[in-house]
């Protein structure tokens, strides 16, 4: 299945996709929550009713009638208000060429445990325009991720167990300001101001039983599942990085298990991939000038359209736009 957020007479609501329509799942259903959260909130209890509702679209045409044209609704975040948001760092090819491009060897710690950073929850986004302060075009760029979101309470889960905890997958994109990144950095904390500003996710979140078909064997010596699912980034319709799912190094599973470890997870937390490798202009540009000494980088400027997308997951599609605003943070720093 395929579950949505989506602006209807000024209130969100959740809905199901079906072929080119959605549907209000509280209309189909009054037992049902009217927020996507309510229903991750009773995961367990709203699945296999959700299960039903879709047979039941499929099967009669007086409820099919009851849809709205997708390209008329105004779909927001699959979550709009996640309880929490971490981003994994879980493809070697990123993680690798990176450190190559910054002159420095891969490390070895990579190879020991599944790493994350917590995000700001507060700004998740969906498909649509995305506001930037100037400070945040200073090397403005975007990162092609998936993410899942958890659907149950757990604490220390194995990642023997942990799939079963995920209600599904979706795109996600993690905006960075590179240059506010790379100043916070410096002193050894962060990304903060960097990342803080803009995360995107949707178009909807995919049930973990409509990828069964694409489940494939994860990397040696790891657990979870993993997924054959191709990926790509199109910037302004031209296309600047592709790759697949089944490359992360680190699984979901293994991130929800390192995540939980002494730490309740709810429904409604978002957990992200991490960039796939060629999956930002920073690794992009850091490859272009080892190359060629004429290499000229490019970044995010307003008006910039970004479309990533991976199978069966779906077209996130987001247009960053300036604030009407000369503020800069930079104003903040200390005069000498």
């Amino acid at each position: 299945m395929k579950l949505v957020s989506f602006i209807k007479n000024g209130r969100e609501c959740a809905g199901l996709i079906s072929g080119d329509r959605v549907y209000d799942l509280y209309m189909l259903h009054a037992g049902l929550p009217d927020s996507i959260n309510g229903i991750l909130t009773g995961w367990e209890e709203y699945l296999s009713q959700l299960q039903k509702l879709s047979k039941e679209i499929d099967q009669s045409a007086k409820i099919k009638s009851r849809g709205l044209a997708l390209h008329e609704v105004q779909l927001i975040a699959p979550v709009p208000h996640p309880s929490s948001l971490r981003d994994g760092y879980a493809f070697r090819q990123h993680v690798e060429t990176s450190r190559k491009n910054r002159g420095l060897e891969m490390t070895s710690v990579f190879d020991s445990f599944p790493v994350f950073y917590f995000g700001n929850h507060h700004t998740i986004k969906g498909p649509g325009p995305v506001h930037c302060m100037p400070d945040h075009f200073k090397k403005l760029d975007f990162e092609l991720e998936a993410a899942i979101v958890i659907s149950r309470n757990g604490k220390n889960i194995p990642a023997e167990d942990a799939d079963s905890f995920i209600a599904g997958l979706m795109i996600m994109n993690d905006f960075s300001a590179r240059s506010l990144q790379m100043d916070e950095m410096l002193l050894n904390l962060g990304p903060a101001k960097g990342k803080d500003f803009a995360t995107t996710t949707g178009p909807w979140l995919v049930t973990m039983d409509e990828l069964k078909a694409y489940e494939v064997n994860c990397k040696k010596n790891h657990t979870g599942k993993s997924w054959n699912l191709k990926m790509s980034a199109m910037v302004n319709d031209r296309i600047v990085s592709e790759g697949n799912l089944s490359d992360m190094e680190w699984t979901f599973a293994e991130l929800i298990a390192r995540a939980s470890y002494g730490v309740e997870l709810y429904p409604g937390d978002i957990i992200g991939s991490g960039t796939v490798g060629t999956g930002c202009f920073l690794e992009l540009n850091g490859t272009g000038k080892l190359n060629n000494l004429e290499y000229i980088e490019q970044w995010l400027t307003a008006g910039d359209k970004i479309e990533l997308k991976i199978d069966k997951l779906g077209t996130l599609s987001n247009q960053v736009l300036a604030e009407p605003s000369n503020y800069s943070i930079l104003s903040l720093k200390r005069k000498a």
